[in-house]
């Protein structure tokens, strides 16, 4: 298979096109956008139930309904910004952002702070990291591998700005008045950012790859790309349901809340080294192979956490290792449709293969919690995981399109 990542035949314009702002500015509106529209809210969540007698599960479920918008609503942003360019859509994106927090913010009952998560679902798809990838791979082709990882890593940031900055703020404010102190530091600085950097020609679409025929309707019709997005959904389920169901499983293994947390902490951490080592991977490694054994590796680990007891040092050591599959992950998906049928349709073809996995990743924390008393624990929930992670390498490996 063509090396799109050292080819820039069918990669677009490059430097010619490249706004010279675009990365950096993408950066700090990963941080900000995750940090405040998604990362702020685990944070406030016991306060804002506190206050308001609302059900927690109530709040989480509007919570959990902007996820599922913005897997619905990226299907559509990726088509805009292949046509048109991210810089409208992610402008108003950040503007549709500040609006929603702030609705969130004045509430005055659940159906609207639920309206205001809504609305937020549909911020998230335009400026969370599908917009911004769609644009990278645009415009730094054929290095956008190198640009993906950077905005990757800043995003990645976002927990650990925001939490510690919502929860101060939280300290000495209400939930309502820090929203809006955090909504007006998302206006500061996401609606500037994309309204300025983002400025630049849009580069004409490339050449599809020859393999790829039928165009974008043939591809996302055809059974390789089905069964991509099969295996990434399934993927994402156990991944995600791993992330929050960390805490459980080593609060049920006997460990404190505070070691518990350390250890979701050093994920993390892993979660961050990960993507630095993707762009070696992807140099070294085939398509198949990488997506194959990526996939698998986040079922080893899923299943050594189920099988390991302790003592605690292995169990945060087999936490930074699943992190550091997870970090790879995120870029896996990111190149996915460049690695396999080229850019051409890469907003478009990035959204559809994103949505399904997206609305896993919304619905893991639900169903990890419902599935693990019946199956008598977390220990057993893992082991399921593991198996859902399983399934998902074979099908990755099924459905590829060609060895590279």
């Amino acid at each position: 298979m063509t090396d799109l990542h050292t080819s820039g035949a069918a990669t677009g314009t490059g430097d010619r096109s490249r706004p010279r702002f675009a990365l950096p500015a993408l950066c700090a509106t990963q941080i900000t956008s995750w940090g405040i529209v998604y990362y702020a809210f685990p944070v406030l969540n016991p306060q804002i139930t506190a206050a308001t007698r609302w059900p927690a599960g109530a709040t989480t479920a509007a919570f959990s309904a902007a996820l599922l918008v913005s897997a619905l609503a990226g299907i559509r942003v990726g088509s805009i910004i292949d046509r048109h360019g991210p810089r409208t859509l992610m402008t108003a994106g950040s503007v549709l952002g500040v609006l929603s927090i702030l609705i969130v913010a004045a509430a005055p009952n659940l159906p609207v702070f639920a309206a205001g998560w809504i609305l937020a679902g549909g911020a998230m798809a335009a400026t969370f990291y599908q917009p911004a990838f769609a644009a990278l791979t645009r415009w730094y082709a054929p290095s956008h591998v190198r640009a993906l990882t950077i905005v990757t890593l800043a995003g990645g940031l976002a927990s650990t700005v925001f939490a510690p900055a919502t929860a101060a703020l939280a300290d000495h404010l209400s939930w309502r008045a820090t929203y809006a102190v955090l909504a007006l530091v998302l206006a500061v600085v996401t609606i500037p950012a994309h309204a300025l950097a983002l400025k630049g020609p849009w580069p004409g679409a490339p050449a599809t790859l020859p393999h790829a025929g039928g165009g974008a309707g043939g591809i996302r019709r055809s059974r390789p790309f089905l069964m991509l997005a099969c295996a990434l959904t399934l993927s994402a389920f156990s991944v995600y349901a791993v992330v929050i169901s960390l805490v459980p499983l080593l609060l049920e293994r006997g460990f404190t809340t505070a070691e518990a947390a350390w250890a979701l902490g050093l994920g993390g951490a892993g979660q961050t080294l990960g993507r630095t080592l993707y762009a070696t991977l992807a140099r070294r490694t085939g398509v198949t192979a990488r997506t194959t054994t990526l996939i698998a590796l986040g079922g080893i680990t899923t299943a050594a956490l189920a099988l390991v007891p302790g003592p605690y040092a292995l169990l945060a050591a087999l936490a930074v290792a699943a992190g550091t599959v997870r970090g790879n992950l995120t870029l896996l998906q990111a190149t996915a449709i460049t690695d396999r049928w080229g850019p051409t349709h890469y907003g478009h073809l990035s959204g559809l293969l994103a949505a399904p996995a997206t609305a896993a990743s919304a619905l893991a924390p639900f169903a990890g919690a419902a599935l693990a008393p019946p199956l008598g624990g977390y220990p057993q929930l893992f082991t399921l995981l593991a198996l859902v992670s399983a399934v998902a390498a074979l099908i990755a490996a099924a459905g590829a399109t060609s060895k590279r």
